[in-house]
């Protein structure tokens, strides 16, 4: 495989970890993820994958949805945040790998195991690296007071996030995965407001999405700064590393607290929205556009995710 193009598959599976997004809501059990040329959505059921062809046509699969959410202890609060991230994960690896395949019409470009290692690998540098150590390395060299010390280490963490977001959109893979992001968000948006479910209808929506995994990347810094203060107090003093240590095992709480906060603001209509709308912002770096080709194309993954019952 060129390795420019297998580059930029570990940086779609990297980012993926981060802003994986779960279909969970109220009424309509709908989510999704941008993929390789195409989009991967969530419905009761089903998981839906739709990518383009080179050749222009739209390549469709399904598997069944099912998740441990739905059984004990799995459902549990703070613990389903957990779950619902490893499963995105999970699910997440197998359509980018099978749109790797068809979007690019080589066998050899499918995703290894060694490839899918090698991602986790790059995500765990990131978080362990770029938004743990590293922001506790330079506030720990700007300030000596405590709570200083503290909201440095969030201010950092937001901001370098941000900047590695804003950089790999750069890049012209990601940013055309960015657009079928876009596509997927405008899809949900169609589909929530019980409109014609048609490319063009989807094309007047909002690419912005209340339920998506980057909002809840900042989020999690702010969850992050309450976490980790009275654990800074009590290992003051200790090792660097150990200090990124205690960080990176408290991460499943973080990520469970700010699942949580996610999915009540989610379900509280206007008050809900109105309180995270700051953090939606976000996803003006992580979406682009999409043009009504990759309008269509998601709404063909929503389709196969719902059993047929949009396009039939």
């Amino acid at each position: 495989m060129n390795i420019i193009k297998k580059l930029n598959m570990l940086f779609i599976l990297a980012l993926n970890l981060f802003s994986a997004k779960s279909g969970e809501d109220k009424k309509i059990p709908v989510g999704g993820q941008a993929v390789i040329e195409g989009v991967l959505m969530k419905g009761k059921n089903l998981w839906g994958l739709a990518v383009r062809r080179p050749s222009g046509e739209i390549f469709t699969d399904k598997w069944t949805n099912s998740s441990r959410t739905e059984k004990m202890p799995y459902k549990l609060p703070f613990i389903r945040g957990v779950v619902v991230m490893c499963e995105m994960m999970a699910v997440g690896f197998r359509a980018l790998s099978k749109s790797a395949e068809v979007a690019l019409e080589e066998e050899e470009e499918k995703l290894t195991f060694k490839d899918i290692l090698l991602a986790v690998a790059l995500a765990i540098f990131a978080v362990g690296g770029l938004f743990i150590a590293l922001p506790l390395w330079i506030a720990g060299h700007m300030a000596t007071e405590q709570l200083y010390i503290n909201v440095i280490e969030g201010i950092l963490r937001a901001v370098i996030f941000i900047a590695y977001v804003a950089i790999i959109g750069l890049w012209p893979d990601i940013r055309e995965v960015f657009r079928y992001h876009g596509a997927e968000h405008k899809t949900i948006n169609a589909f929530e407001k019980e409109m014609q479910m048609t490319p063009e209808n989807i094309m007047k929506c909002s690419r912005i999405h209340p339920r998506c995994g980057t909002s809840f990347l900042l989020i999690a810094v702010i969850v992050s700064i309450i976490i980790f203060s009275p654990v800074k107090v009590l290992i003051a003093g200790e090792s660097f590393t150990l200090q990124v240590l205690a960080r990176i095992i408290l991460i499943p709480l973080v990520i469970g607290i700010s699942y949580e906060i996610i999915k009540l603001a989610s379900n509280s209509g206007k008050i809900g929205l109105c309180l995270i709308s700051p953090f939606l912002t976000l996803q003006y770096l992580t979406t682009r556009e999409p043009n009504i080709n990759q309008a269509e194309v998601a709404l063909t993954s929503l389709d196969v995710a719902l059993e047929g019952s949009l396009l039939s």
